[in-house]
């Protein structure tokens, strides 16, 4: 439904409600949606009224709450973001404290226990008629396969109010750590210790376990939890490498998820427009690059730049079905005609050398001298120039904006 239209027309009724204390949040619809390590992640969307109603209570309690949680929390805040955190996680590894102790979470959405959050809100919350929204809000249930199921613990994620809930209740870990002088870094429900040694990073390990477990009723996963040096372990989407100068790097787990979609999106089996490929590429690549800008690997992206051109490459060659076609094609795009008629060949789009080694790319030794328009605009989009500090060859807008970029332009 139109929210804004039904909203006025039927306002008196809704207000009437939530004065009075009648009003009664629908159950959430439980969707599941695919997670890096293979598995699903429960989500619970609300209807669109209650989101409505939901957004209107952030907007009321966000800056209430906000001045007073952690300045080390930068997941979902106003004015916080990943590299925030990165950098933090960088400045404490660079002063010695190299030994991180890695809090996972079970579960952490669906384990949130519902006295023990309504009991930290109504410390900040006077007003009864708001405590008793949220409440109703956490105990409405799912609807799984047309049927109401009722939840007992758990913040669906879904909701517009569910960071915030998460946040309030996780905010009393970073009270204890800062209590104890720790140096940490949390990301929402992903919160990194930094310790000098292993032995302090145990001893830190076992005295969270027992507050998370008694004070806020919450479990560690134990198959991701760790203390181990801080260039073992992966966040948010990076890692760091070196000692005497310390590196952000790209995290393998990270790299591995953007060349699973890459491959996704460039398989020749699919029978989609090169504009719509280079489309679906461009919504996630624009993103993705956004998220790890922070990564000092220039190689890394010149290598998945240049992979990611040979697929296209490849699929453009099955388009060319026939060997006229691929030869006319070729010296179009200013290939001398020797070379061009290696488009008669029928080895595929992926032939080997003569030393038997499968080759770099599509028919090896064709590079045209004149790129095609769509993959210039894909690469004008990569970052490299704004990450290496290089000197771009040709001037054209980048896509995304990084805190001290030598340029505003990247190569092409």
């Amino acid at each position: 439904m139109r929210v804004r239209p039904y909203v006025r027309e039927h306002w008196p009724r809704i207000a009437r409600s939530l004065l009075d204390g009648s009003d009664r949040p629908i159950p959430v619809r439980r969707v599941f949606i695919p997670t890096a390590s293979g598995g699903t992640r429960p989500l619970g969307i609300p209807t669109a009224l209650d989101r409505f109603l939901q957004q209107a209570l952030l907007h009321a309690l966000e800056p209430r709450f906000d001045r007073e949680f952690s300045p080390h929390s930068y997941g979902v805040r106003p004015g916080k973001r990943a590299h925030q955190a990165v950098r933090a996680a960088t400045a404490h590894i660079a002063a010695g404290y190299s030994v991180v102790v890695d809090i996972d979470r079970a579960s952490f959405f669906d384990r949130v226990n519902h006295d023990v959050l309504m009991g930290r809100l109504a410390k900040r919350i006077g007003d009864r008629r708001i405590l008793r929204l949220i409440r109703r809000s956490l105990d409405a249930g799912v609807m799984v396969e047309g049927l109401k199921v009722r939840r007992m613990e758990g913040t669906p994620q879904g909701g517009p109010l569910s960071p915030l809930l998460a946040t309030v209740l996780l905010d009393g870990l970073d009270k204890e750590l800062g209590r104890r002088g720790h140096r940490f870094v949390r990301y929402a429900d992903d919160c990194n210790a930094y310790v000098r040694s292993r032995r302090a990073g145990e001893r830190v390990m076992a005295g969270l376990r027992q507050f998370l477990s008694r004070r806020l009723t919450l479990q560690l996963n134990e198959a991701q939890r760790a203390v181990d040096h801080a260039t073992r372990r992966g966040f948010l989407g990076v890692s760091f490498h070196g000692r005497e100068h310390l590196k952000v790097r790209l995290d393998r787990e990270s790299l591995r998820r953007v060349n699973a979609v890459i491959r996704q999106h460039t398989r020749r089996a699919r029978s989609i427009s090169m504009s719509e490929r280079i489309r679906r590429l461009n919504e996630y690549l624009v993103g993705w690059l956004g998220y790890v800008a922070l990564a000092e690997t220039p190689s890394v992206f010149e290598e998945l730049d240049q992979w990611l051109r040979r697929r296209l490459r490849a699929c453009r060659w099955k388009e060319w079905t026939r060997g006229r076609t691929r030869d006319r094609m070729l010296r179009k795009l200013g290939l001398p005609r020797g070379t061009a008629v290696q488009g008669f060949s029928k080895k595929g789009p992926w032939p080997r050398r003569p030393d038997g080694a499968r080759s770099t790319g599509p028919r090896e030794g064709c590079t045209p001298r004149r790129r095609p328009a769509h993959l210039s605009l894909l690469r004008a989009r990569w970052p490299l120039a704004c990450v290496s500090g290089a000197v771009p060859r040709i001037k054209m807008p980048c896509a995304v904006s990084h805190p001290g970029c030598p340029s505003r332009y990247s190569s092409v």
